[in-house]
């Protein structure tokens, strides 16, 4: 079954940028619908970049503006580019995909912090 890791989460300051990847353990276009969530304690699970089935890419609304998503060929890899980073940001950042079953698998989490 493939597998999803994550890396690049951190500490970083409000006004940061940071880029996080997400490696699938085959290759990452056997896998659709690829996307990126979060999960801040006390809330729900909140979307914050997908691919659709149709190419497009959806951004949550909290987001919208500071981040990009995009797939790194030659790396093999899902990279969230996260720009001007907010304490609100805070949270625990999960790689996802589907698989040619359509079963969705998830990644180990990532930890992002943003102090202010």
């Amino acid at each position: 079954q493939v597998q999803l890791v994550e890396s690049g989460g951190g500490l970083v300051q409000a006004g940061d940028s940071l880029r996080l990847s997400c490696r699938p353990s085959g290759s990452i276009f056997s896998l659709s619908a690829m996307g990126w969530w979060r999960l801040a304690p006390g809330k729900q699970r909140e979307l914050v970049a997908r691919f659709t089935n149709l190419a497009r890419t959806v951004y949550g609304d909290s987001v919208k503006g500071r981040v990009s998503l995009a797939i790194d060929n030659a790396e093999n890899t899902l990279n969230l580019q996260m720009n001007n980073l907010k304490p609100e940001d805070t949270a625990v950042y999960y790689c996802s995909g589907e698989t040619a079953g359509r079963i969705r698998i998830w990644g180990q989490g990532t930890q992002v912090n943003v102090s202010s």
